[in-house]
This record gives structure tokens, sequence and C-alpha cells, in this order.
């Protein structure tokens, strides 16, 4: 059996994603953002999602990964994606949107923009 490198869910949660800055392509308005941590949004907002925080220059915003793209990309990788990815792919997600100042305080992604991501950040 193939197995494939995985980023490890070592170390705080806080620390899966590291700060970054995000630069806007419409107004050159630079944002500081940190990832905070990820929590199952079926039980706390009854959305099918699982839900993570960051902080955008100090407020805080979340991106709601739709569960049911954690089910497609197990039944074609046979392996599930770990909190430390799904974490990489919802800060990709955070970073498309405020590069075009879409800053809204809870964004709600669907499985087709969860799967795109997850081949755009290169995770099999």
């Amino acid at each position: 059996m193939t197995t494939r490198p995985v980023l490890a869910n070592n170390g705080a949660m806080s620390q899966f994603v590291g700060a970054f800055e995000v630069t806007s392509k419409l107004s050159g308005q630079a944002y500081q953002c940190r990832f905070s941590h990820m929590w199952n949004g079926i039980a706390t907002r009854h959305a099918d999602t699982i839900d993570t925080k960051f902080f955008v220059d100090g407020a805080a915003h979340v991106v709601g990964l739709a569960h049911l793209a954690f089910v497609k990309f197990r039944e074609k990788a046979k392996r599930d994606l770990t909190d430390r990815e799904a974490s990489f792919v919802a800060a990709e997600y955070l970073r498309e949107r405020l590069e075009e100042e879409d800053v809204r305080p809870v964004y709600d992604v669907a499985q087709d923009e969860v799967l795109r991501l997850i081949a755009q950040v290169g995770m099999r």
C-alpha cells in the first residue's frame, strides 16, 4: 500500500497554521491573520460543517468547511483529512476571500469549494 506524507497533528491547535498576512488585490489593504482553533459546527451552529476560527486584524471570523467534503476526500484518498490539513484548507479559503476584500464574520464553504482547495493545496 502506498502512503503519502501528511501534516502531523502535533503541537497546540492554535499553532496548526502560523500567523499570515493577506493583501487585498483591490485596495492594497493588508490583513493580519491568526488561526485560533476548530470545532464541529454541527453541534454549535447546526451547520453540517467543520468550523475553523481565525482572528483577522483582531476580529473573530469563522470559516465553516462542508462536512460532506471530508467524506468525499476519505472515499477518494482512503484516509481522513487531518485537523491540521483542514486548518490549512480553511486558511487558503480565507486568504482568497480577503484578497477580494470579501470580509464577513462567517464563511460557509461548499463541498465543491473545499474539494477544490484540497486539490489546490496538494493534499492527496
